[in-house]
């Protein structure tokens, strides 16, 4: 009996031994063995790469301090232009929300860098070619930091960079852009060279990590923290330095966190939305001097180890996947049950706008596990632009009789709440992005399956928007044009006193012809020559009207017509400052042409800060639209017009709204071949002669010249009656 409960004690203490599984299964991957390959090409010297990133379609590499750039969907290897400097590094991020402007901007954007230079004298170069071309970058600011270049670094669109300063043992950030330029990210320990990983999504988090080292910060360098290292519910070490580990390598996706050290360990963590910690998993012989990870997918991780041959230039890699999940569910690992069943929202992976003035509502639902009372939190990357309001409230039961609880989820721009100080904030004028997550605060590392739900927003221009003139009565409504000749090949002609191709209101030496596109335009707007007027413009989005603009908005004519001018001047609009118009802005347009203004370099005449003089105060205020009843005049001229119109006011929308119509004015007459001052003289003394000669002829008849006139008349009067007689008479 003794010897059977000896047996079992021993089988009890052995199965958990026995459960444990191993954390992989190793195997060799064939690569470029299978194909011919040549012999190597002897070189001389060894190259050194110290840098590489992925931009898109390509793959970016610092050898002996030159970027090269290899394409490899065309198999194509290019040397980049425009670095004149040695650099060593190439920092960058990738967009993991694919199909829209802002993630091609991002991808196709990287910094080059020498690591370690003094940050005052510091070469930088930036691309937005994907590193094909680089340019020099400077900042404002750079003379007057002090240390050497650590890093460099974007976030929120590029609206924000980022310079990581070391100075002897301390770090610290400073940035661009306000709002953050305005102080830097508070130090932390730099105790040796750090390599910084972008962590994908555009939540703004780096981790910062050497061999005893490992740094994570979620605010884009602001606030940096250790990482934890736990068991079960318990801290054992406060940093990787007190548990005497060295890293070898470092691999993060958008959630996790994986860590193998020379000691032959594998730590895992989960990149939480309040605090990171890492567990170690069991013991396997996983370790090699060239060994990295990989995270293929959620809860996938991969340690390839490159087989070297020495009869082979080509490589042969030992492979070690890693089921998350499957180990998680190891009992030795203490690791607590999951507390909320479900966590699901619409918005997930998806990508949103926020226009100016507009916003934005989410819903999500989150279902907890009985008995339990987990915390949903919400955040954003970027809180200087994107502020947000979250409501909960139970919302029914499952059918297992769980509580179901929904968000609801209101974001608009921070700026637009009143609740931030305006220190806070960033320019509203500027496009930028921002992630929001939604997570549960502390949860439990087995929720592995239970993603954080994040979507991208981007605060800028909504592509869907455009503007349409209103046209309830056109030149073809009332007959004056035939919408058939309009379409079959019309033209027009525009007198050569009436337009300058130059737009600078002078005459020009010829007639000039006009094709109507009425496939474009449709049938012009009918308006009367003298009456002031003034577009009715429209926004639309999606197919759909949304409402009569208000913003301020600018005309041209595209063709140069100068024959009108606008009913308000500069004083009579009550500018403080003098106002802007096309003259001014083509002197600083350069190569946009003619219609270069928009809502990025319009100032309005009544903006405070504004200090430009108002020297003429007479001169035509040429902005429609806003706080003014400002509208166009026409000469006496009656044709078509075809106006460019851009909506200017730049806190409307981040769009550059912009389209073209026509108007056909009508009721001027022709104007007279001499000008008014000598037909009014002439008239005048027309009146005034005929007046005279009626006082004067009476009189004169009654003198002896008058009679003898008038008896010369009579004479002649009897004369032709008699030659008319004679003439009937022969008839």
């Amino acid at each position: 009996m003794l010897l059977l409960m000896l047996v079992a004690a021993t089988t009890l203490r052995l199965c958990p031994l026995a459960r444990a599984q191993p954390l992989c299964r190793i195997r060799t991957v064939r690569t470029g063995k299978v194909f011919h390959v040549r012999e190597q090409i002897q070189g001389v010297g060894i190259p050194e790469v110290t840098s590489a990133h992925f931009a898109g379609s390509v793959l970016l590499l610092v050898v002996n301090r030159k970027v090269y750039v290899y394409d490899y969907e065309a198999n194509s290897w290019n040397a980049s232009t425009g670095v004149e400097h040695p650099v060593s590094h190439i920092s960058g991020d990738n967009c993991c929300y694919s199909g829209n402007s802002f993630c091609m901007d991002i991808s196709n954007s990287v910094f080059a860098y020498l690591r370690g230079d003094q940050i005052s004298q510091a070469n930088i170069y930036f691309s937005n070619t994907r590193g094909y071309r680089f340019q020099k970058y400077s900042q404002e600011r750079q003379a007057e930091l002090v240390g050497s270049l650590g890093g460099i670094f974007y976030f929120y669109s590029l609206s924000q960079v980022g310079l990581l300063l070391v100075d002897q043992r301390k770090a610290m950030f400073g940035y661009s852009d306000h709002p953050l330029n305005r102080s830097f990210g508070l130090p932390f320990d730099y105790n040796g060279t750090l390599d910084i990983l972008i962590a994908p999504g555009q939540k703004g988090i780096l981790i910062f990590w050497f061999e005893k080292s490992l740094l994570i910060s979620r605010n884009a360098g602001q606030l940096v923290n250790p990482v934890h290292v736990r068991e079960g519910q318990h801290i054992l070490y406060s940093s990787i330095s007190e548990a005497n580990i060295t890293i070898h390598s470092v691999a993060a996706n958008e959630n996790e966190l994986a860590v193998l050290t020379q000691e032959n360990n594998l730590y895992y963590g989960s990149l939480g939305i309040l605090s990171s910690s890492l567990i170690k998993f069991a013991d396997q012989n996983i370790w090699s001097e060239e060994a990295v990870l990989m995270f293929t997918d959620v809860g996938m991780l991969e340690i390839l180890s490159p087989l070297p041959d020495s009869t082979s230039p080509a490589f042969d890699f030992q492979k070690c996947p890693v089921n998350i999940q499957a180990i998680l569910m190891d009992p030795q690992l203490q690791v607590d049950v999951c507390k909320v069943e479900l966590l699901q929202g619409e918005f997930e992976n998806k990508m949103y706008t926020i226009d100016m003035n507009s916003e934005l509502e989410l819903t999500a639902l989150m279902i907890p596990r009985p008995s339990t009372s987990p915390v949903p939190l919400v955040m954003v990357s970027n809180p200087h632009s994107l502020g947000l309001q979250a409501v909960i409230y139970e919302d029914g039961y499952t059918y297992d009789g769980n509580t179901k609880h929904r968000l609801n989820i209101s974001l608009r721009q921070q700026q637009h709440w009143g609740r931030a100080d305006p220190n806070f904030t960033s320019s509203i004028k500027r496009p930028t992005i921002s992630t929001i997550t939604l997570d549960i605060a502390n949860k439990e590392i087995s929720c592995l399956d239970l993603k954080p739900l994040t979507a991208l927003i981007s605060v800028g221009c909504d592509l869907e928007k455009k503007i349409v003139i209103q046209n309830e009565i056109s030149a073809c409504y009332n007959g004056i044009l035939d919408p058939v000749a309009l379409q079959d090949n019309y033209s027009y002609v525009i007198e050569r006193e009436a337009y300058d191709p130059s737009f600078r209101g002078q005459k020009a030496t010829e007639d000039l012809e006009v094709p109507y596109h009425y496939e474009k335009l449709g049938c012009p707007i009918l308006v009367y020559y003298d009456t002031p007027w003034k577009p009715v413009v429209e926004l639309w989005r999606e197919g759909k009207f949304q409402e009569v603009v208000k913003a301020e908005y600018v005309l041209l004519e595209v063709n140069g017509l100068f024959t009108y001018t606008y009913s308000l001047t500069a004083d009579m609009a009550l500018c403080s400052s003098q106002p802007q118009n096309w003259t001014t802005i083509a002197k600083t347009a350069g190569d946009k042409g003619p219609f270069a203004w928009d809502r990025e370099n319009y100032v309005s005449c009544h903006d405070p800060n504004n200090n430009a003089p108002l020297r003429w105060p007479k001169v035509p205020y040429q902005i429609l639209g806003g706080p003014t009843e400002n509208k166009v005049v026409f000469d006496q001229r009656n044709g078509i017009y075809i106006f460019f119109i851009s909506i200017v006011d730049p806190y409307y929308s981040y769009c550059h709204l912009e389209t073209t119509f026509s108007v056909y004015v009508y009721g001027a007459f022709p104007l007279p071949i001499f000008p008014p001052e000598i037909t009014i003289v002439l008239l005048t003394g027309a009146t005034l002669l005929s007046v005279w000669l009626a006082y004067l002829i009476p009189e004169l008849l009654h003198t002896e010249r008058g009679l003898r006139v008038k008896g010369f008349w009579a004479r002649l009067r009897r004369r032709c009656g008699k030659s008319c007689a004679c003439v009937w008479a022969r008839c």
